[in-house]
């Protein structure tokens, strides 16, 4: 550990430690567009400009030093970030009312932050890309008009999945984020995790028919038995939104296509909340005790009448390691050995 100063703060780094961290540490706020404390560090927004010993760097970047004096706010950094920014808002789709970041958008906090106006805004020659909306994928959309090419999507796709659909594409003004070919994107090999979605600054790529939810609640994804911890977000009775627990161990925040968008068949009218028994011909809903019994009564009638052997149980990869545990204990005790799984099909 060794000190340097910033805005005359004294903080105690470690080597490895950007001047970005270094002033996170603190509560010194810089603002950025291209960083995600997910991702490796890109650089490119050059919106974290600050001042260490008297040279501008990006903080995003910059190693810190031992003795190192950084400032973050002086009148020269005010005016680069500022006129960073406009020059990205000069190429950004105006309408944030309609937008589902809207006040949940880095680049609106930005903006804000730099002390951007609507004077100064007019000083800029505006260009908006003329590109449709790309709604192919089931899942999400992606609009060029709110891309402001921080690179944060092809990060994600690259370091988090490892598929690598997306990529930079085409040259100086024509710079945008693509998929090979230029493609939709459901004609390319995304996998619609949606880790570029979710780290996304602006409205860019967002969900489709997305609600804001009233509460959440922590859960665990039934997809499967890898255990994903999940947020699930709510509105009255409704289930609106599933997005990975930060802070699970299993999956660190990550998740599937299926633990991410399939959440659909929770709000089903059809789906089944209760065990349903055949009487006189006709499904009624029971209560677990007497499908339970219904069950054991079964089992042994059969094990009694054809032996042991003529029992059989299939277990599913959806149940935890201690469910299906229990579930073979189960049949071992009732005798029998022939148990499979659908993990295996």
């Amino acid at each position: 550990m060794f000190p340097l100063t910033i805005n005359g703060i004294e903080v105690m780094a470690e080597k490895g430690m950007t001047v970005f961290e270094a002033a996170e540490k603190v509560g010194i706020y810089i603002p950025t567009l291209c960083h995600h404390e997910d991702l490796s560090t890109f650089g490119a927004c050059r919106v974290c400009m600050v001042e260490a010993n008297g040279w501008l760097v990006t903080a995003c970047r910059a190693p810190v030093e031992e003795g190192m004096v950084v400032h973050t706010d002086s009148q020269e950094i005010r005016q680069v970030r500022r006129s960073n920014v406009e020059l990205i808002l000069a190429n950004h789709n105006e309408d944030c009312q309609t937008c589902d970041r809207n006040n949940n958008c880095k680049l609106q906090e930005v903006s804000a932050f730099v002390g951007v106006t609507p004077d100064r805004m007019k000083r800029m020659r505006r260009f908006v890309t003329d590109e449709p909306v790309d709604d192919s994928n089931p899942f999400f959309d992606r609009d060029q008009t709110k891309c402001i090419v921080c690179g944060i999507c092809i990060r994600a796709c690259e370091e988090i999945n490892g598929v690598g659909a997306i990529d930079f594409a085409f040259r100086g003004y024509g710079t945008s984020v693509s998929v090979l070919g230029n493609k939709p994107i459901y004609d390319s090999k995304c996998e619609s995790c949606g880790e570029c979605v979710e780290r996304c600054p602006t409205g860019a790529l967002s969900v489709k028919k997305q609600y804001i939810a009233e509460r959440e609640v922590d859960s665990i994804c039934s997809y499967c038995g890898v255990g994903c911890g999940i947020t699930i977000g709510v509105r009255g009775e409704e289930v609106v939104g599933v997005r990975g627990e930060k802070d699970n161990p299993v999956n660190h925040g990550e998740l599937c296509v299926k633990g991410r968008y399939g959440f659909s068949f929770i709000n089903h009218p059809d789906r089944l909340k209760t065990p349903l028994v055949k009487k006189n011909g006709e499904f009624e809903e029971v209560s677990w005790d007497e499908a339970l019994d219904l069950v054991a009564g079964k089992l042994n009638g059969y094990k009694e009448k054809h032996g042991a052997d003529s029992l059989g149980g299939i277990s599913s990869a959806r149940c935890t390691s201690e469910e299906n545990y229990l579930f073979q204990k189960l049949f071992r005790m009732a005798g029998t050995n022939s148990i499979d799984h659908c993990a295996r099909l």
